[in-house]
């Protein structure tokens, strides 16, 4: 990031924000047809690092335009940057014309529609493939393109729900907790960047060809946690709600502090553990043979919880985190969105920061992430106006600006553009 896109704090002026590289993704296409979240978080993983994304968009828009905070389309600001929009009729035969001859440019396309909807739409992957036998065509769903669940909604909600995720989330006592945010779309749209990538390397390859990628949002959150299945088949118990502790080691939970604030802990290394003990003052614990081991820790963690929660309620958060800092101690306090906003490592690193926004002047989004060191990502387009790319794009299919008229006239190109 330059130096006019400093950090929230900083007092230079964020609005002459330009990027200085195009991005190692240069010259790969990418039709992007998905709703909502998954897709939108693949693609623009792709356009931060300097894909062109083609948003192709139905009449309505994508629906994440429609998620919007004091009338503020903020999830499509921020989940479209880097991207083009072309708002195209494809229930139309010359809409889908117009993107059959796209197809031939593009690298990769990615759709969310539920299994056998493009088919139906006359765009199987047989038919992309023989436009574009290279095309890396990925196909985001619920449950995945077959199976007894592959034609059932697949909306992130219930795939938490059934992945395991939920009956493990929360405390014992009480229901199962569903995340508070788009887990499975995110690890999804995650996931299916780095597999888009691969395919893309296989594709280029000398004797290299396009494939179908099958990201369902099930399967990727079922990865992600771990080996429950094998623990479960090796002592045929089910893993109970532990609030904020861990199955695996002890100390590690969440602490209130006297001023009602919270800290995260975790000792999951012997040493660790121990460090912990003689920073609050017990070091008859760090020699009591009931917390010798992390196994017995496990077997005894109400009272290894009781012992720290007291010593850390004598303290103010502020006060809590100096003295474990001090003490070398893996320890950090439950931020709110405001504190981190103003956290000094955030703000240093600018993992969020302000960039250009034509509607409120500066809005704040996270940082290209991951970051390469040598060709890194960075934010180059704001998210796009409905359709506000359609003469752009058609214009390399060589169309007339009488021609694009006339498909605005017909209804088959909408959008801002088109209205205007």
């Amino acid at each position: 990031m330059t130096e006019t896109a400093r950090s929230p704090n900083s007092k230079l002026h964020r609005k002459d924000y330009q990027p200085t590289a195009e991005g190692p993704l240069k010259g790969v296409r990418v039709l992007d047809m998905s709703r909502l979240f998954a897709g939108n978080v693949l693609t623009q993983i792709l356009g931060d690092f300097g894909a062109e994304v083609i948003k192709v968009e139905p009449p309505t828009g994508d629906t994440l335009r429609g998620w919007k905070t004091k009338g503020v389309s903020t999830h499509w600001k921020i989940y479209a940057r880097n991207k083009k929009s072309l708002c195209l009729d494809l229930r139309q035969a010359r809409a889908k014309e117009i993107f059959k001859a796209l197809v031939p440019s593009a690298s990769i396309l990615v759709e969310s529609f539920r299994p056998g909807v493009l088919e139906r739409m006359g765009l199987s992957p047989e038919v992309l493939h023989a436009l574009n036998p290279k095309l890396v065509i990925i196909r985001i769903s619920g449950w995945g393109q077959d199976g007894p669940y592959s034609q059932r909604p697949g909306f992130g909600t219930v795939i938490e729900g059934m992945s395991g995720f939920a009956a493990i989330n929360g405390y014992a006592d009480r229901p199962p907790v569903l995340p508070p945010m788009y887990l499975a779309d995110g690890v999804a749209g995650a996931y299916g960047a780095s597999a888009a990538l691969v395919a893309l390397h296989v594709s280029r390859g000398p004797q290299g060809k396009g494939q179908i990628v099958d990201l369902p949002l099930y399967d990727p959150l079922l990865a992600l946690l771990g080996p429950q299945a094998a623990n479960y088949r090796l002592t045929e118990k089910i893993r109970p709600r532990e609030g904020s502790r861990s199955t695996n080691s002890a100390p590690r939970n969440v602490y209130r502090c006297k001023d009602g604030k919270y800290v995260s802990l975790s000792g999951s290394t012997q040493t660790m553990a121990m460090r912990i003990l003689k920073a609050i003052g017990r070091d008859d614990l760090a020699a009591d043979p009931r917390f010798a081991t992390n196994a017995d820790r496990l077997a005894n963690v109400e009272e290894l919880d009781a012992a720290i929660g007291d010593y850390f309620g004598q303290f103010d958060q502020a006060e809590v985190v100096a003295q474990m800092e001090a003490a070398e101690v893996t320890v950090g306090p439950i931020y709110d969105i405001c504190q981190i906003l103003t956290d000094p490592h955030v703000v240093e690193r600018e993992i969020l920061a302000d960039y250009p926004d034509a509607e409120l002047g500066l809005l704040p989004m996270h940082h290209v992430t991951p970051r390469l060191g040598t060709t890194p990502g960075q934010v180059r387009l704001p998210a796009p106006a409905l359709g506000q790319h359609n003469r752009e794009i058609l214009g390399e299919l060589n169309l007339s600006e009488d021609e694009i008229a006339a498909l605005e006239s017909d209804g088959v190109l909408a959008g801002e553009e088109a209205a205007a």
